[in-house]
């Protein structure tokens, strides 16, 4: 029996062929071997596949029998029927971080625009787009390059794709991007504009919030930077705000995130044991904390941190400051450092918030912030690895409230990371529950009418690990949006993408219907690299 395969559906990541099967419906893909030789695929196991191939940069494909074009998603598309999703959760797909390039062009474009298609034919709503502050603005304040963002969301507003924009104001390590260079420079002689721990080593892949509204930035403040920065943004996508884009996300932190950078090591494997440190040692969050402690008449209280904290990979509750019972988190001096250090980041995150909500207030796009899922060590009485973050959450103590306030006064959404995690998969030895700190947080969204969008810490693509972002989408959690992280070439690899298919497809459970797919000739692209296995965060 020939099986044809619908000839621009089909995307090469490396040796990656991915297409849409005619046969069983679904999207499918084909591993060739270096002979371009194609091994079975999972879908059509044991069917006969035709697929026509030549050499090109990597492998390009031909239908057997049909050419369709999906670049443009027309009104004839609209014999692609589907469900509404399961209580209304939209999907959306991260774009690698590195989508724009350094020097403003796309990376792989031809790869990001096949791999659109393979998405739309999918059923998913729409990408995310990592916006990099080092990338846009980066030789210059003021002086601003959205060449290739604007065309990479040209490419998805023709797909009839949805964007979700994340303006990220911090650096990555994998894939390096850097902060501004003009921003760097200044660093280079200025170094306390960056965060700070106990050891006096720097952190610089995001400013501190204890420069937020001081003139560091050659006159400016750095919440002026972002403001101004958000401004260019808008006026520049005016064409496309509330159609193609229809989100913002707006950097707080490391990693996008609202949190201090308390866990700088890790293992190989993206874990973490430790609590992390305290991150208030530069010069102007060490002034901020001495004139804070003179205030209330305890000046001996702001010379500095606690003393009796472990370092970032020793067990919190083997030294004082954490320890379950007696530990100094509970005297009086440290409800005074941890409630000052907390309200510090909250502080900064409506800052932060408040002028995006600002700036966007009169286009029809959602706002939205990144708050942690600080998991580990979540079963103790102390929770140490939230604390160090800035989150002032214990057993005595609810610490998402502050945050959801701001998040509500702000009319922002919060992003939450982690729904592919559960709690039977964690090390017990640092006594961590994703599971039932995730229940926390969206308890406190909804108090305070706060709008909840959830996303995958690690990609991993287990049948497991899709059932347990499932069953987060579906419980009380009310999650409105997941963004699933992220595309590359494991993304659409025969160890991930058949697992994420079937899990789309049990969301949306899409009835296509492809004969009147407007046709093309065949498409080629060239291969996205391969992604980072752990943490995917913008």
């Amino acid at each position: 029996m020939e099986i044809s395969v619908i000839g621009n559906s089909q995307v090469n990541f490396g040796k990656i062929n991915v297409g849409f099967c005619s046969f069983s419906k679904n999207l499918n893909y084909k591993v060739y071997n270096s002979k371009n030789n194609p091994k079975t695929c999972n879908f059509c196991r044991g069917q006969n596949m035709v697929w026509h191939t030549k050499s090109s940069f990597g492998v390009t494909l031909k239908a057997s029998n049909i050419r369709a074009e999906a670049a443009v998603i027309s009104e004839k598309a609209s014999k692609f029927t589907r469900t509404r999703p399961i209580d209304g959760v939209k999907l959306y797909v991260g774009l690698p971080l590195d989508t724009v390039s350094d020097s403003g062009t796309i990376n792989h474009a031809r790869a990001i625009s096949v791999g659109l298609k393979a998405l739309k034919l999918l059923g998913v709503d729409g990408v995310e787009l990592p916006l990099w502050w080092g990338i846009a603005e980066k030789q210059g304040m003021g002086k601003y390059d959205w060449t290739g963002y604007l065309a990479l969301v040209e490419m998805v507003r023709k797909m009839g794709l949805k964007l979700h924009v994340s303006l990220c104001f911090h650096a990555s390590k994998e894939p390096k991007i850097r902060l501004p260079e003009w921003v760097s420079r200044i660093g280079e002689s200025r170094p306390d504009i960056y965060f700070t721990d106990l050891s006096g080593q720097p952190y610089k892949d995001s400013l501190s919030i204890g420069v937020d509204d001081l003139p560091v930035l050659d006159g400016k403040t750095p919440i002026e930077v972002y403001n101004e920065f958000c401004k260019s943004f808008k006026s520049s996508f005016s064409a496309f705000m509330g159609s193609t884009i229809t989100g913002i996300s707006i950097g707080l932190g490391p990693d996008g995130e609202l949190r201090y950078p308390s866990h700088r090591q890790s293992a190989k494997d993206g874990s973490q044991c430790g609590a992390g440190e305290f991150q208030c040692y530069d010069k102007n969050m060490l002034s901020n904390l001495k004139q804070h402690a003179e205030k209330l008449g305890n000046p001996l209280w702001g010379l500095g941190g606690p003393h009796d904290t472990p370092g970032y990979d020793q067990s919190p509750i083997s030294n004082g400051f954490f320890t379950e019972h007696g530990g100094s988190w509970e005297t009086p001096y440290g409800d005074f450092f941890l409630s000052w250090y907390s309200s510090q980041l909250v502080s900064h995150g409506d800052r932060v918030l408040s002028l995006a909500a600002e700036t966007f207030k009169d286009v029809s796009i959602s706002v939205s912030g990144r708050v942690p899922l600080m998991h580990l060590w979540y079963r103790t009485r102390s929770h140490p690895s939230e604390l160090t973050a800035g989150i002032y959450n214990t057993v005595n103590r609810d610490g998402y409230e502050a945050i959801a306030e701001i998040f509500s006064r702000n009319s922002c959404n919060i992003i939450l990371p982690g729904m592919d995690l559960s709690d039977d998969h964690q090390p017990n030895e640092s006594r961590p529950s994703p599971e039932l700190l995730l229940a926390h947080i969206t308890s406190s969204c909804r108090k305070h009418g706060v709008g909840v969008s959830g996303q995958n810490l690690l990609v991993s693509g287990g049948p497991k690990v899709f059932e347990q972002i499932k069953k987060n989408l579906l419980n009380e959690n009310a999650i409105d949006l997941f963004t699933y992280q992220r595309m590359g070439a494991y993304f659409f690899s025969p160890e991930h993408f058949p697992s994420f298919t079937q899990f789309v497809r049990s969301l949306k459970q899409p009835n296509l219907r492809l004969d009147d797919l407007p046709l093309k000739d065949e498409e080629t692209a060239d291969s996205l690299p391969d992604m980072n296995l752990h943490r995917q965060v913008a």
